[in-house]
């Protein structure tokens, strides 16, 4: 089977679990204007495993081939599946495969696309090949595409699980403190909050000093999973910073 084909059988299982109401639902939620088939992550998750644990192993090459297969057409699903399976070959994907990865990202014009490509995909090529990888980094921070920033930060998630350095994660966050991109503001919260689970001590200190420029969407994620005494001080001073006409955003 080549991988047209293994495409438009992925695309077949699909359809045959999909709901239409539920299609009409996550359009709407989603604010996309792709052609949604109404399939779950899971379902999806699962079509994608069974079909490609079936199938003889793929090449790198075949991998790419099967992924713009699958995201050339304008259907969540499919362009779900080929995150899937990009998620699905770390060991096949590496620095040359950015470009490509970047169009995807480019292209996903939502957090339910881009955020596996990010996390996942680009940061498992991160975690493999930061000395190569971390520059790119730097280049999509600065980008004006805020996906694009968004996932220069959202890379770095795997990295700083496995007790990577910090240092490029915060000047990048540093860097977008400020931003009014609720995306952006989000991101860095999310980070942050991993982060807090296992280093907590270097969340307080990073934002000890920057309470009264974070947002309260960033803060509010950031101090989840620090002891109490921190968090409740890190709170207090990002309220009594703000102007108290200012709600918090």
């Amino acid at each position: 089977m080549d991988t047209t084909e293994l495409a438009e059988l992925i695309t077949d299982e699909l359809r045959a679990v999909a709901r239409p109401e539920r299609a009409a639902q996550e359009q709407r939620y989603l604010k996309s204007n792709l052609e949604f088939l109404g399939a779950t992550v899971w379902e999806i998750r699962r079509v994608v495993q069974a079909l490609l644990n079936g199938a003889a192993p793929l090449t790198r090459d075949q991998l790419i081939t099967l992924v713009e297969a699958l995201w050339a057409e304008p259907v969540h699903e499919r362009r779900m599946a080929a995150v899937m399976t990009l998620e699905l070959h770390p060991k096949l994907l590496g620095p040359a495969d950015l470009p490509l990865i970047e169009r995807l990202l480019r292209e996903s014009l939502t957090w339910a696309l881009v955020d596996g490509l990010a996390a996942d995909v680009v940061g498992g090529i991160l975690m493999a090949s930061p000395t190569e990888v971390e520059p790119i980094m730097d280049r999509w921070s600065a980008d004006p595409d805020f996906w694009i920033r968004r996932s220069s930060l959202l890379a770095e998630l795997r990295p700083l699980r496995a007790g990577a350095d910090l240092a490029p994660f915060i000047r990048r966050a540093d860097a977008m403190l400020d931003e009014k991109e609720f995306f952006i503001r989000k991101a860095i919260g999310w980070v942050l909050r991993e982060l807090g689970r296992r280093r907590p001590a270097e969340v307080d200190t990073w934002l000890t000093p920057r309470t009264h420029r974070a947002s309260g969407v960033t803060m509010r994620e950031a101090v989840r999973y620090l002891p109490a005494e921190e968090r409740d001080r890190l709170m207090a001073a990002y309220r009594e910073k703000r102007p108290s006409s200012v709600p918090p955003p």
